[in-house]
């Protein structure tokens, strides 16, 4: 068994070929190449997952952190979970602003308080009480996402994401969002939900998802994808059979990136695009669209 890695960059409505595209297939590289470097010096899957999203959450391409999409009011809200797959252990933050790495602060949540989600004003009160940073809104804020603040216009991709095997046999999963564009204020989606934006557990797989969470959310997609591991799928088809489920039960669209247990790392979308990329061992990261 080897440790391994795969991020993704948001299921949705990217356009073939673009830039932009190519641009997020470039930060999934970057961010999957800093996880597999902490796992590669024997360091932990909850490190590696923390460093890979927050490559993403600085990267403005993607819908996280600094670029991601404005509410209706103008303003970034922001939600993120992580998870241990060892105990069990998570900790989520929901609807948080002027934080420019959610997913760090939702492992202080973990690790840090007594409890394993807060939101709003409460988390970001915790944020100042831990000494945890914060940043003007402006700092999170870039001109595409300010021009395109348009109730018509369609998310390009949202949510980013990591999961991870260790070598020590452990599995963890990142997810963190700036939701979906034009949100109204106070919106939380499937991401900071435990079983929904993701789950992990050592007996099953690690698993982040993508796309629209009001559907996500109602089959708590990132546990029934691990469910579907427990039953002997593997990671890619269990991610290919929720991901179908997600079509018959709702027609709702996204994606899901999974490792599990036996370290073989698996992903599905039915969008125009997800990048992602992934890699096992010290072998190369594999990039994708």
């Amino acid at each position: 068994m080897k440790a391994a890695i795969i991020v993704h960059g948001g299921a949705g409505d990217w356009q073939s070929g673009s830039q932009r595209l190519e641009k997020a297939v470039a930060a999934c590289v970057e961010a999957a190449a800093a996880g597999q470097a902490i796992l590669t010096a024997a360091g932990s899957a909850l490190d590696a997952v923390e460093a890979a999203v927050r490559v993403l959450e600085d990267n403005p391409v993607v819908d996280a952190g600094r670029g991601s999409y404005l509410n209706t009011e103008g303003e970034i809200e922001m939600d993120a979970l992580i998870m241990d797959g060892r105990m069990l252990d998570l900790g989520a933050v929901a609807a948080v602003k002027c934080i420019r790495n959610p997913i760090s602060l939702a492992r202080r949540v973990m690790a840090d308080s007594r409890h394993t989600f807060l939101v709003g004003s409460g988390a970001e009160a915790f944020a100042d009480s831990i000494g945890f940073p914060r940043c003007p809104m402006a700092d999170l804020i870039v001109a595409e996402n300010v021009d395109a603040f348009d109730v018509n216009q369609a998310a390009i991709g949202d949510t980013v994401g990591a999961v991870a095997l260790d070598n020590d046999g452990n599995l963890a999963a990142a997810t963190s969002t700036g939701g979906t564009r034009n949100k109204l204020p106070g919106r939380v989606g499937d991401s900071p939900l435990v079983g929904s934006g993701g789950y992990a557990d050592n007996r099953t797989a690690a698993v982040s998802a993508t796309g629209y969470g009001e559907a996500l959310m109602k089959i708590v997609i990132g546990k029934q994808t691990c469910d579907y591991v427990s039953s002997g799928l593997s990671a890619q088809v269990a991610c290919e059979t929720a991901i179908r489920l997600l079509e018959e039960r709702l027609k709702g669209h996204g994606g899901l990136i999974a490792v599990d247990w036996r370290g073989r790392v698996g992903y599905a979308y039915n969008t125009t695009a997800m990048p992602h990329a992934f890699a096992v061992g010290d072998e190369s990261v594999v990039g994708g669209r």
